[in-house]
């Protein structure tokens, strides 16, 4: 049996949902282990879009289990609606399919209220570009000791007494320092009562679980959200998500034990995006930045809004290299980049007349870093078609060299599109 993590590298968006979707049909489990629904994975098969927020992206495999772990935290009406979509589009998503592990914090209507309430109070300046979703509040809780869990739900008492503590703590903040509308015990007791009703079928043990297919030596494989760089320890705080992204963070959110982790594979778009605000060292700002955006198609999942572009920063990458013990690389939308006549790889950063090798912790100072460019030779061909590595053009092949060669890591697999079939695996994780 083998035990996979993916993570992604830079500030998410790296297309991590399609690589999912390759190595689970090498995988028994798959499991989705931090963040909620402030990401999402969009995958493309057979020219069919499933967008995910929640749900592991294996579901898409008949004879798969997927599960959702403790470090997740999940808003119910958004996991309900995305249930009941993906039934809409001919996938069964059923107890013996999706388990819930009975940990995973609840996201509250007060959360997304107060988030929301947050980010309005402060000045443009000082926005952290949230979603809005709850997500900050709700880890907060969680780490105060005083949220919700999807187990609550089966003890009535202990839920309405939770909930009554939660709502008046919630509304005195929000009336009383932001000045908006307070919400409503009873409606979300009702509320959530109906939530518990459809989702409580799908609760269950998901360590215990996981245990048991290790033990039986089926292949399990991790699904991270969002990137590195929004890591909330090792990311550009406080531009970052309220949840560790780093791979450690699979064995945390899932209650799996460190040492069966056997492979980590990093998903490296061959350029770099962000979404929202934050710093951004090889941001383009240029026709080029525009190229990219456009051909790449590069706009949340989830969110809608437009990405931010620019070259691939090697020093992100090593970050990213150093933090997951990353063992593999999955380079994605490498067909993005044909066109370009040069292409440019940030390989250090200059920082007040010195050279720096990693992202500066100091917010200001990551602001403020310069890269330091080396330029490779472009290619001019389409390579969406391409199914051999070898068929790649050279220039393509030499982009990717140099890559794992900055990085120390091998590239496992190159993505030439978006559709499942346009992708090149090189090595397979899953074989030790």
């Amino acid at each position: 049996m083998s035990s996979v993590v993916v993570v992604g590298t830079q500030w998410g968006d790296e297309g991590k949902g399609k690589i999912v979707d390759l190595l689970t049909r090498y995988a028994d489990y798959v499991v989705r282990f931090q963040g909620g629904n402030n990401a999402g994975h969009t995958l493309v098969v057979e020219g069919k879009k499933f967008v995910f927020h929640i749900i592991p992206s294996g579901i898409l495999y008949e004879d798969k289990m997927c599960m959702i772990g403790n470090g997740v935290i999940i808003d119910p009406g958004v996991l309900i609606s995305e249930i009941d979509e993906l039934q809409k589009q001919g996938l069964t998503v059923s107890p013996d399919r999706l388990m819930i592990s009975e940990r995973a914090h609840l996201i509250m209507p007060y959360h997304s209220s107060l988030d929301q309430a947050k980010e309005a109070a402060l000045s443009d300046s000082k926005k952290i570009g949230t979603t809005g979703r709850g997500i900050g509040p709700c880890y907060m809780d969680k780490i105060g000791r005083v949220g919700i869990t999807a187990g609550d739900l089966l003890d009535d008492a202990l839920f309405r007494e939770k909930l009554k503590v939660a709502v008046d703590e919630e509304n005195f903040l929000l009336t009383k320092k932001y000045n908006v509308a307070p919400v409503d015990y009873e409606e979300i007791y009702n509320l959530y009562q109906d939530y518990a009703e459809k989702l409580t079928p799908f609760y269950g043990n998901v360590s215990v679980e996981l245990d048991k297919a290790r033990k039986k030596k089926q292949n399990i494989l991790f699904e991270g959200a969002q990137g590195t760089q929004l890591d909330i320890d090792h990311g550009t705080y406080p531009f970052v998500t309220s949840s560790n992204t780093i791979a450690g963070n699979a064995c945390n959110g899932s209650g799996f034990g460190p040492a069966h982790i056997d492979a980590v594979v990093g998903i490296m778009k061959a350029y770099t995006t962000r979404v929202g605000a934050g710093p951004f060292p090889t941001e383009l700002f240029d026709e080029t930045g525009n190229q990219l955006q456009e051909k790449g198609c590069e706009f949340g999942a989830t969110t809608g809004r437009r990405r931010r572009c620019g070259w691939l920063d090697g020093v992100v990458a090593n970050d990213a290299t150093r933090l997951n013990g990353l063992t593999g690389l999955a380079i994605t939308k490498l067909d993005v980049l044909s066109g370009q006549k040069k292409i440019k790889m940030a390989t250090s950063y200059e920082l007040e007349g010195k050279t720096i090798s990693a992202m500066p912790s100091n917010i200001k100072q990551a602001g403020a870093v310069i890269p330091v460019y080396e330029s490779l030779e472009g290619w001019q061909e389409d390579i969406d078609n391409v199914r051999e590595y070898e068929a790649l053009p050279k220039q393509a092949k030499d982009y990717i060299r140099r890559v794992e060669d900055f990085t120390g890591v091998p590239a496992n697999i190159v993505s030439v599109g978006p559709d499942r079939a346009e992708t090149l695996m090189l090595t397979n994780p899953f074989e030790k």
